[in-house]
């Protein structure tokens, strides 16, 4: 008899639905699930550990078929020792970081509208391309 986590319960720990554990399943992205003898699903600590991995590098906006060789590795595995996936996480960053910064840009710009009192006809200096992390006032 295997033990492990059904579906649903795996569901529940990880936030991930059931439809969705099936399709990282189906393109494999997870590996597929063990079975009971009435054929459902069981799902071991290292799965919902992997399930959760895929959860966060989704919340960091990587792709599906970006996190595939990161999902390769085994949970404890020494990212310096691949140097190819660790420039591919500083990358991976470096763009977070961006991201960052534009919409750092954009609170800029809404709070010097707050400042203002003014919604008016103004220039607006919002380039998207811009890399620095502008200076941010600090209200007191």
């Amino acid at each position: 008899m295997l033990h492990g986590y059904s579906i649903k319960q795996t569901s529940e720990i990880t936030g991930i639905t059931e439809d969705t554990i099936r399709y990282y399943e189906k393109i494999g992205l997870l590996p597929r699930a063990q079975r009971k003898e009435n054929s459902h699903r069981i799902y071991s600590d290292h799965d919902i550990e992997t399930m959760k991995l895929i959860t966060c590098l989704k919340k960091t906006g990587m792709s599906l078929d970006d996190m595939r060789p990161y999902l390769d590795l085994s949970l404890d595995s020494n990212l310096s020792e691949y140097p190819e996936l660790h420039e591919m996480i500083l990358n991976h960053k470096q763009k977070i970081l961006d991201q960052i910064a534009s919409l750092q840009q954009i609170v800029d710009l809404i709070d010097s509208k707050i400042d203002q009192n003014f919604l008016g006809p103004q220039e607006c200096e919002l380039t998207g391309d811009r890399k620095k992390m502008p200076v941010r006032r600090t209200i007191r």
